[in-house]
């Protein structure tokens, strides 16, 4: 088994793409009704839209490959391209996202790493993510890492508002 990681580029447009779409649809499909679904996913995902993000001086994105197919990704914003408090002394990770063959092989704790490592050469205080309150794994995937909710906000999928609670791990 070989693991890769990268930082995307545009060429990489159309794998971000197709593993966001079906990484989102294995997370959430079966909680979510199929219509909001689908508008969630057409307007987080429009190709137009992850190529501006992909542009973003203030975002990045890492491709995690397992055996030489797209298997996870990341996405880290500094501000101003943060989606909630835009505040220069911390990184947010806007997105975190294994395919569910590849789960249980370290992508995952690559990707946090490579966040954590990312915001501590940056100068960084602090690493913070919002996770919907239901998804039990990935906020004890979050806590393993030591992260701790600092509180929580509203999260609009098609139309139904959902709550996300919001994590931070402190870095000094």
């Amino acid at each position: 088994m070989s693991q890769t990681m990268h930082v995307c580029t545009e060429s990489d447009l159309d794998a971000l793409r197709d593993l966001s779409i079906a990484t989102y649809r294995q997370t959430f499909a079966a909680v979510n009704t199929e219509e909001n679904m689908n508008a969630y996913l057409e307007d987080a995902f429009a190709a137009d839209k992850l190529l501006r993000e992909l542009r973003d001086e203030s975002s990045e994105f890492v491709l995690a490959e397992n055996d030489g197919r797209p298997a996870g990704y990341l996405k880290i914003n500094e501000a101003p391209s943060q989606t909630e408090f835009n505040d220069t002394a911390s990184l947010e990770i806007q997105r975190i996202y294994i395919d569910g063959r590849a789960q249980g092989k370290g992508l995952g704790t690559r990707l946090m790493q490579y966040a954590i490592d990312t915001a501590k050469e940056r100068g960084k205080q602090y690493v913070w993510l919002g996770v919907w309150e239901h998804n039990d794994k990935a906020i004890r995937f979050y806590a393993r890492n030591g992260f701790y909710r600092i509180g929580e906000h509203a999260f609009i999928m098609g139309d139904d508002k959902q709550t996300d609670h919001l994590m931070r791990k402190d870095l000094r």
